[in-house]
């Protein structure tokens, strides 16, 4: 077996026991949560709930520590004239940093690169979003990193991203209770800010998803 497919399982293998020894070690902090509210968590159905919930909490930011940034170090020469590259339908998952409870979306990015300037793989646009939410966050401030990552670790003439989640604080629990709402967001850099053009392109992409 080649070496990297035996490091990412041994990564794998390493990563399920970190969550299994939280799991065991947050379940007696888990457990109190619920039973304050007077959930019993001590009959057989629920005996084994407050370590699950803190084997999901502990998976939710596993992007905290993690500098997206990595995966923008590999690029390849460009052919031809700058064109606009744009990935549509990227999903997301993460945890508002105010509630302690998700939300997710979809994800349209953009960048315009330079002329001569190497450029990224596409996937590499999907790999920066997702990283940047498995952590508390808000959504304005996925996408502003997101742009800004690109903007300083590209040579690009632009970027941009619009965001469109449902936040599960906003639509059952708390609050409006807003069914069915979502938030979009819009953040963009260099070019995409003051050419028309550009953000036309970005914004139609993101509607025709």
């Amino acid at each position: 077996m080649p070496h990297c497919s035996q490091g990412s399982r041994r990564c794998a293998v390493a990563t399920e026991n970190q969550v299994e020894r939280a799991g065991v070690g947050a379940s007696t902090h888990t457990c109190a949560l619920p039973n304050s509210f007077g959930i019993n968590c001590e009959d057989e159905s629920t005996r084994n709930a407050p370590r699950r919930l803190a084997r999901v909490l502990h998976r939710l930011p596993n992007g905290t520590g993690r500098n997206p940034k990595r995966h923008l170090r590999i690029t390849f020469p460009s052919v031809g004239e700058p064109r606009l590259i744009i990935a549509t339908g990227i999903t997301f998952t993460s945890v508002c940093e105010h509630h302690v409870l998700p939300f997710s979306g979809h994800a349209t990015v953009g960048c315009l690169p330079s002329p001569g300037a190497f450029v990224i793989g596409i996937s590499k646009l999907a790999r920066i979003v997702r990283e940047y939410a498995a952590r508390p966050q808000t959504q304005e401030r996925i996408g502003e990193q997101v742009v800004a990552a690109l903007v300083d670790c590209l040579d690009v003439q632009g970027a941009g991203c619009v965001l469109r989640a449902s936040h599960v604080c906003m639509a059952r629990p708390r609050g409006a209770r807003a069914q069915g709402a979502h938030v979009t967001t819009e953040h963009l850099r260099g070019a995409f800010s003051y050419d028309a053009a550009l953000r036309d392109c970005l914004f139609d992409a993101e509607a025709v998803r």
